[in-house]
């Protein structure tokens, strides 16, 4: 029988190997062990060694190379009834790979009256090394009762979608632009939206994604700081910090409109593409 301590040490010397290989790749080519210091690193011109610091218990670097299963599926899409360098934004503060510690930031969140009516803070689902996310509006019903984002009726047709895709939601990242419900489902008001932002763009910064999928008018033009209209948004490739964005149609808006299914699958048949890059 093969001994389990040494079946956990050879684990563990090939996440050393593949953690080692990602910092060459990003230029990180000096290391200094801090125990007071959080993890950070400190960002150098291109071409330029840089050096970071590492405590134990640093989280699993993303393969950047790692292939991901993308297939043009857009039967099971349309049949849905119902349900390259560091990060162009990335900071000191947040390193890579921090989702637990910007959750830990949040904790009990009372920064917005939010917070006196909400049931469970949504924080976000997925992988943290996705390269696809998903930004959605404001959690709902079902979703603050489960502390989940997209788990209702928009949220099956969003997994769809997704798998469509070739992926799944555990492939992706999902979150929304707050992580409170507002009452009776109302427009995030701009307080609201200035507690939350900052964490979502930590997420992001955490999860360094190659491309950013906007749903719906209100996370489009938040996160584009526009009032263009989503029909004007959509099928179109932005910038956001050096992401690329695309906004489409939000899954809920496709429940009563059904016939927007194609379009939409036309916007993610761009995304497939983008990553395959």
């Amino acid at each position: 029988m093969e001994d389990p301590r040494r079946k956990e040490l050879a684990a563990i010397a090939r996440e050393m190997k593949a953690r080692l290989s990602w910092y060459r790749q990003e230029g990180i080519d000096t290391w200094r062990r801090s125990a007071a210091t959080p993890m950070s690193a400190h960002v150098a011109p291109a071409g330029v060694g840089r050096t970071m610091l590492i405590e134990e218990g640093t989280p699993r670097m993303p393969n950047q190379n790692e292939p991901r299963p993308y297939e043009s599926t857009e039967q099971s899409l349309l049949a849905a009834e119902a349900p390259s360098v560091l990060f162009p934004i990335a900071s000191e503060t947040t390193p890579i790979g921090a989702l637990p510690a910007v959750r830990d930031e949040i904790g009990d969140c009372r920064r917005c009256k939010l917070c006196s009516t909400r049931k469970n803070i949504v924080f976000g689902t997925g992988s943290p090394t996705a390269q696809l996310m998903f930004v959605g509006e404001a959690p709902g019903a079902d979703e603050d009762a489960q502390g989940e984002p997209f788990v209702g009726r928009a949220g099956q047709l969003l997994t769809k979608m997704i798998q469509a895709m070739g992926l799944s939601r555990e492939e992706v990242y999902i979150a929304n632009i707050i992580k409170c419900r507002p009452p009776e489902n109302r427009n995030p008001q701009p307080d609201e939206i200035a507690a939350c932002s900052p964490f979502l763009l930590k997420q992001i910064e955490a999860i360094r994604p190659k491309v950013i999928c906007a749903l719906g008018t209100f996370s489009a033009q938040t996160l584009l700081e526009t009032q263009q209209k989503i029909s004007a948004l959509r099928g179109k490739f932005h910038d956001y910090h050096g992401v690329k964005l695309l906004p489409t149609f939000h899954p809920a808006y496709l429940l009563r409109n059904p016939n927007e299914k194609k379009t939409v699958w036309e916007d993610l048949k761009k995304i497939m593409e983008e990553l395959k890059k």
